[in-house]
């Protein structure tokens, strides 16, 4: 018997299917491209000509289903039977339970411009599941979340819950579809953020045995607090021949998981926290308690992975439509990191300002060290949050007042959450957490029971105190190591973990509600903590410790597809014995996010500080495109990114369809480079420039043609519509 639909939807962009089988065995959800929808396929109705089947006595190829629906939402509580057919201790999914759920139809409500589906499910133990799913009318992609509502007189464990199961791929394929599908992710790790791996089912051996019973998995995901360090929150399956992308992205900043998973012709993706088998999960519900798990955000997209991207990421927009007004033309950064190295002090402060003064700087920020009074290293030294009297004699007041008569907003680095092994905190265990009823102690750190009354009154005096009186308008967080698995708890070590994470969230929030304009940096030893929840609560974010490296616009460039540019500030580390084309290739990687400045500026010479001055300009002309816009990534092709060779570039098209702006590099290749790039439609013109004259530039009616004739050397391009002829050289 076909499947059938319960419940059909649309938004903008995508039809948005609630299906079952005849049985109404469970509920699925599939998404199509509202613009593909004339390509759907009539899939196999059964496995009638499959050999293996029809030797069988009982095999009964004519009633078995190739295309079966994959639940709503995955449970599963302690107790009850584990997932059948060699699943168990590969995945929490499929719990025989979910097959006694009785779901209601989908039910449409509307409130301005967002429209939320809401499905129930309950159980005959007592127990329900709630689904939402929920889009705002200028977002192509959907919001969706699950929740577990005990409605027994029994208290439960429970040990997965899903926030999203996205089914039905791929409705364009007749039956299992050889060779067609690839599942891209992102791998990530100290300054080596988001490398983009594309493998095909098969050599992920995702492909099916006979019978379409047995259940084939790929569960990839990330333990700890900081939940971009192995891999992002991010999956995506392209079914090559359709030219079509689904996937997914979890707000998440604890452990989490993803899973792609089949057992017949179609392919399911689902994720959320990690469940008790990746996370040590375990959660206690009492009678009338619900548990609601994080928020994902879910697309299908006709084209490229950067259109799938795009359509994720530009739900992210929505958070920042309150930040600060400073923030609304992402201005430039300066902190002192690469020439303080951890030493700063009030007069070196003045040397800085001194040395900057007239430059479109807006924010300058003392990064680690202000708090180091001793001989020691400051990672041993931090969390009391006491200015040294030798480097402030006058206080931490008297710097940010000198920054702000310099006209520049005065910034500061904080680590809230840990404290070093010198530090008097270190030695407050009964306020820090603690695994195996020890305090948990990692690279000399220990961290702080975000969830303590106690550590809040500290933290409010330390660091929101701080920042109030001596008047600071910017916030850069670090936080350098991970909780692992988690921490101790009366439910379990994961729950421990997920506890201190909404702890976090709870600071943040705080901070914010007592200082509406304060800017706030997200870092996390450089780029671990660059999911969605986090940057929903922050201005911007480090996009990596990889200061000085050569690897800095690669990193850039693909994190444009996890995180929003005008969040990702990028730093031009700059040095007396930079070279033209390297002055160029440093500062044209911030064009791809948010410019930040540090390292020799007290030894640049008069011309190198010309091109420091072109490039601000360059960047600020540049940043309504890179506030709004949509990025468009190609290059030669590239391995080992920290020996890289051939080419980068990015075209990135402000939302208008007005400007663009090109961001190139070359890497270490001794022949010359030409690079044709199709532009969209319109009469465009090169507008602005910032390159050496290892570049040349010309537009040709559709066409940019960029040809770079020597290595390691970066540039930018602003092109603009034009009803003039298009053709200017740079």
């Amino acid at each position: 018997m076909p499947n059938v639909t319960v419940a059909e939807f649309r938004n903008r962009a995508l039809q948005i299917r609630y299906w079952t089988d005849a049985k109404r065995s469970t509920l699925s959800l599939q998404l199509v491209p509202l613009d593909r929808l004339a390509d759907v396929v009539q899939h196999r109705p059964n496995y009638v000509g499959a050999a293996e089947l029809e030797a069988l006595p009982w095999g009964h190829p004519d009633r078995r289903n190739p295309c079966k629906p994959d639940p709503l939402v995955h449970a599963k509580l302690v107790g009850d039977d584990y997932p059948r057919m060699y699943l168990h201790g590969s995945s929490l999914k499929h719990a025989p339970a979910l097959s006694a759920l009785r779901f209601e139809t989908p039910e449409l409500r509307r409130n301005g411009d967002c429209s939320t589906v809401l499905t129930r499910f309950s159980h005959p133990r007592g127990w329900q599941l709630e689904h939402r799913l929920w889009w705002f009318d200028d977002e192509d992609a959907v919001h969706v979340s699950s929740s577990f509502i005990n409605g027994s007189a029994d208290t439960l464990q429970l040990e997965a819950l899903t926030s999203f199961s996205l089914a039905g791929v791929s409705p364009f394929q007749v039956a299992d579809a050889p060779e067609a599908l690839f599942l891209h992710r992102f791998r990530t790790s100290w300054s080596q953020e988001a490398r983009h791996e594309c493998r095909r089912l098969e050599d992920l051996h995702l492909e099916t045995a006979w019978g379409g019973d047995v259940y084939v998995n790929e569960r990839f995901g990330v333990n700890g607090s900081m939940p971009t360090k192995d891999f992002f929150p991010f999956v995506a399956v392209e079914d090559q021949p359709a030219g079509v992308f689904w996937g997914a992205q979890l707000a998440w900043a604890g452990s989490w998981q993803m899973e792609a998973s089949r057992r017949d012709d179609w392919l399911s993706l689902s994720g959320g926290q990690a469940d008790r088998e990746s996370g040590h999960w375990l959660k206690s519900l009492l009678p009338g308690a619900r548990f609601d798990a994080p928020e994902a955000v879910l697309a299908a997209v006709s084209g490229s992975l950067d259109d799938l991207c795009h359509a994720l990421t530009r739900t992210q927009d929505r958070a920042l439509r309150q930040v600060p007004a400073v923030e609304e033309s992402l201005p430039i950064a300066f902190n002192d990191w690469c020439v303080a190295w951890g030493h700063p002090s009030h007069d070196f402060m003045r040397r800085i300002l001194d040395r900057i003064a007239g430059l479109p700087i807006t924010y300058v920020t003392m990064d680690a060290g202000w708090f180091n009074d001793t001989p020691h290293n400051l990672n041993e030294v931090h969390g009391d949050w006491q200015a040294a009297p030798s480097r402030f004699p006058q206080g931490l007041k008297a710097t940010a007042e000198m920054i702000r008569q310099a006209g520049f907003v005065p910034g500061l680095w904080f680590e809230p959450e840990t404290c070093g092994v010198r530090s008097a905190m270190f030695q407050q265990t009964r306020h820090l957490l603690q695994r195996d009823g020890v305090p948990l102690t990692c690279s000399g750190r220990r961290f702080l029971d975000l969830n303590d009354p106690w550590v809040h009154d500290s933290l409010q005096t330390q660091v929101i105190g701080l920042l109030t009186e001596a008047g600071f308008g910017y916030l850069k967080i670090d936080y350098n190591e991970t909780l692992g698995v988690g921490v101790d708890h009366a439910d379990s070590l994961g729950e421990g973990l997920r506890h201190n994470v909404q702890g976090w969230y709870g600071f943040l929030a705080r901070l914010k509600a007592q200082l509406p304009d304060l800017v706030v940096e997200n870092c996390a030893s450089g780029g671990h903590r660059l999911e969605p929840s986090l940057m929903a609560r922050c201005e911007m974010a480090s996009f990596s410790d990889a200061h000085e490296t050569t690897n800095i616009p690669i990193l850039a460039a693909q994190l444009q597809r996890l995180i929003l540019p005008r969040q990702s500030q990028i730093w031009a580390v700059l040095h007396a014995g930079d070279s033209d084309d390297r002055l160029a290739y440093s500062l044209a990687a911030t064009f791809l996010g948010r410019m930040c400045i540090s390292g020799e500026v007290f030894d640049l010479s008069a011309a190198q500080m010309v091109w420091l001055q072109r490039a601000m300009a360059f960047y600020q002309a540049a940043a309504p495109t890179i506030k709004h816009g949509r990025s468009s990534l190609r290059d030669s092709g590239i391995g080992n990114r920290r020996h890289a060779t051939g080419w980068q570039a990015v075209l990135r098209v402000r939302d208008d369809g007005q400007q663009a702006l090109c961001t190139a590099h070359s890497f270490n290749s001794p022949q010359p480079i030409e690079l044709r790039w199709p532009l969209p439609a319109g009469a465009w013109a090169i507008a602005d420039a910032f390159h050496t004259d290892a570049v040349q530039a010309d537009v040709y009616g559709q066409e940019l043609v960029l040809r770079i004739g020597r290595p390691y050397t970066g540039l930018g391009l602003l092109l603009q519509q034009t009803s003039a002829p298009a053709g200017r050289r740079t």
